[in-house]
């Protein structure tokens, strides 16, 4: 729980709160309640709408707002640079291959099949997973891709 003085608008945790209060001579306590947060001038702070970043964008604690004679924390978002914007794609597109090498060993069965019979079930198999190798070109990708159906 954070805690605003009113007398400074500091904002701090509860713990460092106490840590202020008994440094500077004030008294100790069992149990932060609304009623001794009044007697020692301050105010909880609630936990405010959290931001709804896009995909390129990171979201913050951008200091406290008062609503309603309430305080929250207030979040903002802010863009990323082209540097974790390429780490973010790059692990994106890391997390999608490593999807797609799972659905093929869970087909690598087929290919041996296949070698034995050549059923139009085979080249249905063989075309999917073509499919599944073919991801990563999609236009899209790595956020935007259809995944083949199994046949």
């Amino acid at each position: 729980m954070q805690v605003r003085i009113r007398e400074t608008g500091a904002v701090m945790y509860e713990s460092e709160f106490r840590a202020y209060q008994h440094s500077n001579g004030g008294p100790s306590w069992e149990t932060t309640t609304t009623e001794v947060l009044e007697a020692l001038g301050a105010d909880v702070v609630f936990e405010g709408p959290q931001a709804q970043p896009t995909r390129y964008q990171i979201a913050f604690a951008d200091g406290v707002e008062q609503i309603d004679g309430k305080w929250y924390t207030k979040y903002s978002v802010a863009d990323m640079d082209a540097d974790a914007i390429a780490a973010k794609d790059a692990e994106q597109a890391k997390s999608v291959r490593q999807q797609r090498d799972e659905k093929l060993k869970e087909t690598d069965w087929r290919v041996i099949k296949a070698l034995e019979s050549n059923t139009p079930q085979d080249f249905a198999w063989a075309a999917y997973r073509q499919a599944l190798r073919d991801i990563t070109a999609q236009t899209g990708f790595p956020w935007e891709i259809t995944w083949p159906t199994q046949p």
